[in-house]
C-alpha cells in the first residue's frame, strides 16, 4: 500500500538525487533542536536534513525511500507517525521534514511525536495560504491547488501542538540543493526537467494533458523572453521569502483545548 496519497513505491526513485538536504535549511533545523542528543526523525524519507553529530532514529514506512538511504545514514524502521513503536518520552526531540501532509491522521501523529519526545518538536513544511504566490500558479494552477488542498494549514499545527508554538519563515536560497517548488524560482528552465518534476509529488496529481498544456506555455515563454520580461529580477535575487516554515514547539507544549 502507499506510503501516504502519493505511491512512493512508484514515483520517489529519485528523491535520493533531486531532494538532497540544504545545509542552510539543514543550519535552522538543527538550530531549533537545541542540545538534545537523541533525535526521532518521522518520515524522515532518504535522511536528507538528519543531524551527524546526534543519535538519531529514522521511521520511513515507503521502502523505495527507506532504500535510497545513503550507507552512512542509520537504517530507518518501517512504521508510520501515527503508530510510533516506542516508548514514552524516549527521544530528547523530534523532526519531521516535507512529511505532515502525507499523513492519514495530522493529530494522531502530533500526539505521538508528543508522546515519544521529552524535548522540541521541529516540523519543516509549507504554508499552504501563500502557494499561490510562487510564479508556478500561473503557469501550473492546477499543480499548486494539488499542493494546497495536502497541507495542513499552520493555524492547525499550531493549535494541535501548543500556543507557545514559534513558526519561523525560512529563505530558500536561490541555488537551492533541496529539489521543492519554490527551490526553482529562479531557475525556471528546470521545471522542464521530468527527474525535477518526479521528485515533486504534485504533480502526480495533475493530469499528463495538464502538465502538456503547462510546460509548453512555459517554454514557449522562455523562449521569448516573456518569462523574463514579467519576473527576471529573480534570477537576481539571492533569496526567496516563500512558503517554506519552520514549526517549532518547546517541550511540554500542549495542544489547545
Amino acid at each position: 500500500m502507499p506510503a501516504g496519497d502519493v505511491d512512493y513505491e512508484a514515483y520517489g526513485h529519485g528523491y535520493a538525487v533531486q531532494r538532497r538536504g540544504d545545509p542552510r535549511i539543514a543550519d535552522a533545523i538543527h538550530a531549533a533542536l537545541g542540545s538534545a542528543r537523541t533525535v526521532l526523525n518521522v518520515g524522515a524519507g532518504t535522511g536528507s536534513y538528519e543531524p551527524e553529530d546526534r543519535h538519531v532514529v529514522a521511521v520511513e514506512p515507503s521502502a523505495a525511500m527507506r532504500a535510497q538511504r545513503p550507507a552512512e545514514r542509520v537504517p530507518a524502521i518501517n512504521a508510520t507517525a501515527e503508530d510510533l513503536p516506542f516508548d514514552a518520552g524516549v527521544f530528547d526531540a523530534a523532526m519531521a521534514t516535507v512529511t505532515v501532509h502525507q499523513w492519514s491522521d495530522l493529530s494522531q501523529g502530533l500526539a505521538e511525536l508528543r508522546r515519544v519526545t521529552r524535548g522540541p518538536i521541529v516540523i519543516l513544511t509549507f504554508d499552504p495560504d501563500t502557494l499561490d504566490r510562487f510564479w508556478l500558479a500561473d503557469y501550473a494552477p492546477e499543480v499548486i491547488a494539488a499542493e494546497r488542498r495536502r497541507q495542513p494549514p499552520i493555524r492547525e499545527l499550531v493549535s494541535r501542538l501548543g500556543s507557545a508554538t514559534e513558526v519561523r519563515s525560512i529563505p530558500v536560497p536561490a541555488d537551492c540543493l533541496d529539489g521543492f517548488k519554490e527551490a526553482y524560482y529562479a531557475r525556471p528552465e528546470c521545471f522542464l526537467d521530468e527527474a525535477v518534476r518526479r521528485s515533486q509529488s504534485s504533480w502526480s496529481f495533475v493530469e499528463p494533458a495538464v502538465q502538456a498544456r503547462a510546460l509548453a506555455r512555459l517554454n514557449a515563454d522562455l523562449a521569448s523572453g516573456a518569462w523574463d520580461e514579467r519576473y527576471g529580477a529573480l534570477r537576481t535575487q539571492p533569496e526567496l521569502d516563500g512558503s517554506l516554515r519552520l514549526v517549532v514547539a518547546p517541550p511540554g507544549a500542549r495542544a489547545q483545548q
